[in-house]
């Protein structure tokens, strides 16, 4: 079905997003699958006690569409049972109208949107993450290592403020743009067929690492079929070399596009192992 924003979404941009975006209406699928994207926006889960901690999410979709409906919806329901504020963001697709850096537009904005209003929503403006399935995980990538890049001209007042996540979770990422790793659709989307070697090497968020990169929780499964499980282990070394904290989990089974996890399934884990993960750098207290 068609249709905008829902009720009580938070519009990322005060009025025409910048370089533009898709004619409309945005379409939605019977099981969640968004397209069209007219008006990027975040729909905001709030827990009913909340712990400071904020969560951006991005649902993957090889850069094509957004399973919301597999990825942030289900992950969002899970970290607000948890106390995490859950925001999930729908973000123009690089082929719809805005431009091949309109993705990365909105996620940088909509991390500053939830910094700056964080005393309204509870948050602690130094405990925010951003949180990336598959192609998903390359946009979470690209604005935990590109924060300060400039991407659009500021807007309004909440552009004053950093776009850096204060910690990356990166599920079966798409991440690198290099041979012979680059068979992923959100690589074609992006990039196109043959694209030139400048081009692949700054949308590969590994080459793009400093010290400067937040820390990391990175885990895919070594039986993916879409994304190689080479980018998460690419990723993990260039945030090793950069004296960045890195924890990576690699799943002997799972395949891709898991979500939460089936139950029962070894990706089944990654939920609890983040909680542990969040409560050891001290983002979370323990329960």
């Amino acid at each position: 079905h068609a249709g905008a924003a829902p009720a009580g979404a938070v519009l990322l941009w005060p009025g025409t997003p910048p370089g533009g975006a898709a004619p409309g209406p945005q379409r939605d699928s019977a099981k969640g699958s968004i397209t069209q994207v007219e008006q990027p926006y975040l729909l905001v889960h709030r827990p009913a006690r909340p712990n400071g901690v904020a969560i951006l999410l991005a649902s993957g979709g090889g850069y094509a569409h957004i399973e919301a409906g597999k990825e942030s919806g289900p992950a969002a329901a899970w970290l607000q049972a948890q106390g995490i504020t859950a925001f999930e963001l729908v973000y123009r697709l690089p082929q719809e109208g805005g431009g091949v850096d309109a993705p990365f537009q909105d996620g940088q904005r909509a991390m500053r949107l939830i910094r700056a209003r964080a005393a309204e929503w509870k948050i602690d403006p130094a405990r925010i993450g951003m949180l990336g399935f598959s192609a998903g995980a390359h946009l979470a990538g690209m604005t935990a290592v590109q924060p300060h890049t400039v991407r659009y001209a500021p807007v309004d007042a909440a552009d004053k403020v950093s776009a850096r996540p204060d910690f990356a979770v990166l599920l079966y990422p798409v991440l690198t743009m290099q041979p012979p790793f680059d068979t992923t659709h959100a690589k074609k989307e992006l990039l196109g067929a043959h694209p030139a070697q400048a081009a692949r090497d700054a949308m590969s968020v590994e080459l793009q690492v400093d010290a400067q990169t937040p820390p990391a929780f990175i885990a895919q499964a070594l039986d993916d079929p879409i994304a190689p499980p080479e980018n998460s282990q690419l990723m993990a070394s260039a945030l090793h070399r950069a004296g960045v904290p890195v924890e990576l989990h690699l799943f002997r089974h799972g395949g891709h596009g898991w979500g939460l996890g089936k139950p029962g399934s070894e990706p089944a884990a990654w939920p609890q192992l983040l909680l542990a993960w969040l409560q050891a750098h001290g983002w979370m207290t323990a329960p």
